[in-house]
């Protein structure tokens, strides 16, 4: 609470005052994560259905984001973050994978688009096996370069074919974090 919510108010309180024109929001899909795995592409504004506390937090620094956009027309991007990793390490990955060169992409097209107002959208690469919209991130310039598909061999060698109806962390966007295994009472030191 004190670091994603307090800490995302005060970002924006300060460059309200401060006359800073524009906030990018680095969200999760963890804001969305009990989302079931699209037949297609999962739109860019999902209405927020949290998986964790962490999530909760990420959906409430999107609605701080969206009351400072309309209130005092900050330009405010808010970009739900997949899995940013130099290289995908696991099956889920190949739908999720935001390389580090494509999330560089995806921020200046964020800086550099003229005045953007308030936007929900996906960090993701250009995966054969997206889940993913990228209309919005494409709306403000972002090219994505990069494709999880160049580590599928080595990945399902690794781990099998994916299949979300057997493998409970393909079906749902937040995959492992909807697991009952992090509910509060499982939790050691859990209320």
């Amino acid at each position: 609470m004190e670091a994603n919510i307090n800490g995302t108010y005060t970002v924006l309180e300060v460059a309200r005052r401060s006359r800073v024109p524009r906030v990018i929001i680095a969200s999760s899909n963890h804001a969305v994560g009990y989302f079931r795995r699209p037949d297609g592409l999962a739109p860019d504004y999902l209405f927020p259905m949290p998986d964790t506390y962490y999530g909760v937090s990420k959906a409430a620094g999107e609605a701080l984001g969206s009351l400072y956009a309309h209130r005092y027309a900050l330009d405010v991007i808010c970009i739900r973050i997949l899995s940013c990793a130099v290289r995908p390490t696991n099956l889920r990955m190949l739908s999720t994978w935001l390389s580090p060169d494509d999330a560089g992409r995806l921020f200046q097209a964020t800086l550099s688009t003229d005045k953007p107002g308030y936007r929900v959208l996906w960090g993701v690469s250009n995966n054969s096996r997206n889940w993913f919209s990228l209309d919005e991130a494409r709306k403000l310039g972002y090219e994505p370069q990069d494709d999880a598909e160049a580590y599928a061999d080595e990945l399902i060698a690794e781990y099998g074919e994916p299949d979300p109806l057997t493998q409970p962390d393909l079906a749902v966007v937040g995959g492992p974090y909807c697991s009952h295994d992090l509910d509060a009472d499982r939790l050691e030191g859990g209320v």
